[in-house]
């Protein structure tokens, strides 16, 4: 079985790899672009930067520019091939938002993810009635959003935990999280037996922050997602949720800062089963 990958993150990659070749050929930007006939910097500043799905005959023009050798070049085709890649369940749902996409593309290469969330249940995790009100609340402030099409999007990207090689999955709940708040009765008791269901699969694990406490007096200002892949020279990564645009950091420096976050709030959490206990309990209040 082909080791999954993901779009998003082979395109970082493969423009590190690319970025570091040209600077090794003491290349600029201009000169490059100037013996391909590009027309502008900018195709290949958003290619090394990751930001834009690589055409495979660009790529293997700038191969041939620095003259990388087999079997260094042929790697770096394998790469370049997943990162142009839209494969896999999101390429057919095209109601998908962007948004959303590179969540999906994600986590559909990760071979380990962690979530923290300081106010709501993860999308993983969701159930759809909890996801509709939450979409549509957030359609307040976005009202071209496609509620139903959202909720699909999200119940389409939990087949990545059902699959045969399913990543492996932490969710680091604080308390507020899992409180009814304005949520209907129902609504809210069906989502906590839910997440108390999908603890008892073997790469699942639900973590409760009580309230009080934090990891060593660390408080994460937003949530975030860590996602690390199966071949380890793909970067870790780690996305923070922002109320408009999500930020995603690849460097060392901030992934470990985050790595050292999650470590402190995994130590301070509820065990699994404290928190299954935990849950079960507020289902019966």
């Amino acid at each position: 079985m082909p080791v999954p990958t993901s779009p998003v993150i082979r395109r970082v990659r493969l423009g590190a790899e690319l970025r570091q070749l040209r600077r090794r050929e003491a290349l600029t930007l201009e000169q490059v672009c100037d013996r391909l006939g590009w027309a502008s910097t900018s195709k290949l500043s958003r290619i090394e930067l990751g930001q834009s799905r690589p055409d495979l005959a660009d790529v293997l023009d700038l191969l041939d520019v620095y003259q990388v050798p087999a079997p260094t070049r042929d790697a770096l085709i394998v790469i370049a091939r997943d990162a142009a890649t839209s494969r896999g369940w999101w390429k057919t749902f095209g109601e998908m938002s962007e948004r959303q996409r590179t969540y999906a593309e994600l986590e559909a290469g990760a071979a380990h993810i962690v979530e923290y969330q300081p106010a709501v249940v993860p999308g993983l995790l969701q159930t759809p009635a909890y996801a509709r009100l939450r979409v549509a609340a957030g359609a307040l402030l976005t009202p071209e959003v496609d509620v139903e099409a959202e909720v699909r999007a999200r119940a389409l990207r939990q087949e990545v935990l059902r699959r045969a090689d399913p990543p492996r999955y932490t969710a680091v709940l604080a308390e507020a999280a899992c409180d009814p708040g304005d949520l209907p009765v129902a609504v809210w008791r069906e989502q906590l037996r839910h997440l108390v269901a999908v603890s008892g699969l073997a790469h699942v694990t639900v973590r409760l922050l009580p309230r009080g406490v934090a990891g060593d007096g660390l408080h994460p200002l937003t949530p975030y997602s860590w996602y690390a892949f199966p071949d380890p020279a793909d970067p870790r990564t780690v996305m923070l949720e922002a109320l408009t645009t999500d930020v995603r950091l690849t460097t060392a420096l901030d992934v470990d800062r985050y790595e050292r976050m999650t470590e402190a709030l995994l130590a301070a959490a509820l065990s699994p089963e404290e928190t299954v206990t935990a849950l079960a309990r507020r289902v019966g209040e």
